[in-house]
């Protein structure tokens, strides 16, 4: 008899833990979603802001076509984009775009000194943080939820009942990645 409520005990610990774990994994993978929510948010941010940033800079750069355009292409490919993956390669080109457009704008005094221009400018500015941050922040959640469904033995329940691993929200702009080469002449 003494047998019999050793092993319930063991079976009712197994229980616990089990349902430990899956309630832990659950919480991590409602967690990445909502940081994933965050960035949503400041990329649809950014993406109110750059028609207007385009539309005021229409006026004083119209031999700046092709430069205009790219950044119109970039935001809609960028906006239609799905999953992760995807969304970090269009938010790459996406940035990219912008980053040229803003060095097109050094060409131009007059649109530098447009009050609207300078405040839209600013607002994208501080959406480019919030964005950073936000990618911070869910890369962070991610690591954690992938730890725990990878380590023992945490990845026995997580493979039983079917959590996969979540994809990093990384950009790649190749701006970022090549350090300019300086030369003195």
């Amino acid at each position: 008899m003494e047998v019999l409520w050793i092993v319930l005990g063991v079976i009712v610990a197994i229980a616990l833990s089990v349902i430990g774990i899956y309630n832990a994994l659950v919480g991590m993978r409602n967690q990445v979603k909502n940081a994933w929510s965050q960035i949503d948010v400041q990329l649809k941010r950014r993406y109110d802001l750059i028609p207007n940033l385009v539309e005021t800079a229409k006026g004083f750069m119209q031999h700046e076509r092709q430069t205009l355009e790219s950044v119109t292409q970039a935001r809609a490919q960028a906006m239609g984009a799905e999953g992760v993956g995807a969304k970090s390669k269009a938010e790459g080109a996406l940035s990219g775009a912008i980053s040229k457009f803003l060095l097109t704008v050094e060409n131009y005094p007059q649109l530098k000194a447009n009050q609207n221009f300078l405040s839209l400018q600013e607002e994208l500015t501080s959406t480019e943080n919030k964005i950073a941050f936000a990618r911070q922040s869910y890369n962070d959640q991610v690591l954690f939820f992938n730890n725990k469904i990878q380590m023992f033995p945490s990845n026995l329940v997580a493979n039983f009942f079917s959590f996969r691993r979540e994809e990093s929200f990384q950009i790649e702009d190749k701006a970022e990645k090549n350090t300019p080469a300086v030369k003195f002449n």
